[in-house]
């Protein structure tokens, strides 16, 4: 059969029924296995990003004396490096799976954790940052996404959300942890012992119980137990979606709309992540209480994503995609007249439920749009066009080091969001040509638009 329909079908699970043995669930679908150990290894990933580095930026910046702006551009290379490793591992996690990618590129976050302890240069801060945070990119999360998205079609906004409690749990948590590490010792030692978190949290889980997709082990997506597709819920495909190829996908309007969307999603993001508690603390915001928004925004994140993903069973990404768009806008609005703590938690809340959309719609936009068969391959041919994200943090750094405030990069950053919701209007879902149109003029690409 064409795949262009066959895609839209399961394979036939034929492979013999093998659950690992530590499974102890065995009449649970294994599926929720595999979600189980994305969210803790999700958890364990935390210290690389934004908001977490955000906690030693003064620190950093009292014992060695470097600028926002180097700060910021170990932060930008991780990207760049998370960016470019999506691209070469897209289509080995179609065809391999995640479980091999997951448990290396941990290692890889341990053994930069243990690096950036003993730091004392602005290059060992870029390269091992840089490695640990484009291993959490490439590895960790895009690859247990991919999983994810290979072994749920129905309910894969629920188990993207679960996946990503683990995610906004741990921007709750650890910054806590560190912030009590920094005062009884120092962080230095707060990275040391995040390098113990990373190799328990991300290696052992991932290596214990990570597979490709349900149909190696004998079963379906959803724990369907046929090729008839189970129930669907509101606007969501039942067990079975349309597939798109990398290549029919690149011929569609909607996957370059998608993927700018991504791009200055992950730079706006970014730059927000890795400035507000310095922001907080510039404007005179106590250091312990600046922290404490930081935990709130990611509790109200961790409080909000599986909402969403529930709602993302129901109503499309995009539609959903526009919302969380309408309040990024106004937490930005806020954090530029937040110089007190109650405007500080407003913000916190906000830009925390916004965010708590992020998490899961940044891992299933592609998989809604295009189907779960090629899901590795398209985010991998999306990922080098994210290198523009990490210049936001970067510039954000350069723009406060210039002006001595981030007011005029938070401007600029609430357009972006603003063109991000203009963007995902131009881009609905694609939609085949009927086989006779196709041949009736083939120098038409596949899913064109009038």
């Amino acid at each position: 059969m064409n795949t262009t329909k066959a895609s839209a079908h399961f394979e036939t699970a034929s492979a013999p029924l093998v659950v690992p043995a530590l499974w102890p669930f065995k009449r649970v679908y294994y599926g929720w296995a595999i979600v189980g150990a994305a969210l803790i290894a999700s958890f364990g990933s935390v210290p690389v990003f934004g908001p977490v580095l955000g906690v030693f930026i003064l620190p950093m910046q009292e014992e060695l004396g470097w600028s926002r702006a180097t700060i910021s551009l170990g932060f930008a290379l991780g990207n760049f490096t998370g960016s470019a490793t999506t691209f070469t591992i897209g289509s080995l996690l179609d065809r391999y799976g995640a479980r091999i990618i997951v448990v290396a590129t941990g290692i890889i976050i341990t053994a930069a954790m243990l690096g950036l302890a003993a730091i004392a240069e602005p290059w060992q801060f870029w390269l091992f940052f840089g490695l640990g945070r484009g291993a959490a990119l490439a590895g960790v999360q895009a690859g247990t996404s991919v999983a994810i998205a290979n072994w749920f079609v129905r309910m894969r906004g629920r188990a993207l959300a679960i996946k990503g409690i683990g995610l906004r749990v741990g921007q709750a948590v650890y910054p806590l942890i560190i912030f009590a590490i920094m005062a009884a010792s120092s962080w230095r030692h707060a990275y040391a012992a995040l390098a113990g978190l990373a190799l328990i949290l991300i290696v052992v889980p991932s290596a214990l119980f990570l597979r490709r997709r349900p149909e190696d082990m004998g079963l379906l997506p959803d724990g369907a137990t046929s090729e008839t597709p189970l129930p669907g819920a509101g606007s969501r495909p039942a067990a079975h979606e349309e597939s798109w190829t990398l290549a029919e996908a690149r011929q569609t309007r909607s996957l370059w709309l998608v993927m700018a969307f991504t791009v200055f999603a992950h730079l706006a993001l970014g730059s927000i992540n890795l400035h507000m508690v310095a922001n907080f603390q510039d404007k005179g915001i106590p250091s312990g209480l600046a922290v404490s928004i930081l935990s709130l925004f990611a509790t109200s994140s961790a409080l909000t994503v599986l909402p969403w993903g529930l709602l993302l069973e129901r109503v499309h990404v995009r539609t959903c995609s526009m919302l969380m768009c309408a309040l990024y806008i106004v937490a930005t609005v806020i954090i530029l007249w937040a110089d007190t703590y109650p405007l500080a938690l407003a913000f916190g809340v906000v830009y925390g439920v916004a965010h708590g959309g992020w998490t899961v719609i940044q891992n299933l936009i592609f998989a809604d749009y295009f189907g779960r068969r090629h899901t590795g391959a398209i985010r991998g041919f999306a990922a080098p066009f994210r290198l523009l994200g990490p210049l936001g943090p970067v510039a954000t750094g350069f723009i406060r080091d210039v002006t001595g405030g981030y007011n005029l990069a938070f401007t600029v950053l609430a357009g972006i969001f603003i063109l991000m919701l203009v963007l995902l209007a131009l881009a609905p879902p694609p939609k085949r040509r009927p086989v006779h149109s196709a041949e009736s003029d083939p120098g038409r690409p596949v899913g064109s638009r009038s």
